[in-house]
């Protein structure tokens, strides 16, 4: 690795090649650098809606299954979007939150909390 006085010297200088080199190499180290701490990083599922910490009910980190039962389709959806399907229903917004329900229709979609990441 080159010294800062040899950084400072070939910045000095604009050698194009010689700062390509020395950003790519930068970039490089970088980048291994966030392989070694994602690598490191468990990622942790809760699987049980009365588990889930406050507020993350309804955040991007949980999942939703979609079952529509016209056209017998599945998807996946967040907890924003559950949240946006709910509308203005308070009754079961309020059981989803408190842990009572891990379901609800609306219209045609069977909507179902499957799991949240910590």
């Amino acid at each position: 690795m080159k010294t800062d006085k040899e950084t400072e010297k070939i910045l000095l200088n604009l050698d194009n090649s010689e700062y390509d080199k020395l950003m790519n190499l930068k970039i490089e180290q970088e980048f291994k650098n966030e392989l070694v701490l994602n690598k490191n990083k468990e990622e942790k599922y809760i699987e049980n809606i009365k588990d889930i910490p406050e507020g993350k009910l309804f955040s991007k980190f949980t999942v939703f299954e979609v079952i529509n039962k016209t056209c017998r389709t599945k998807s996946y959806i967040n907890g924003i979007q559950a949240e946006g399907r709910l509308g203005t229903d308070t009754l079961s917004r309020n059981k989803l939150l408190a842990g009572e329900i891990s379901s609800f229709v609306c219209g045609d979609n069977y909507i179902k909390f499957i799991k949240c990441k910590i």
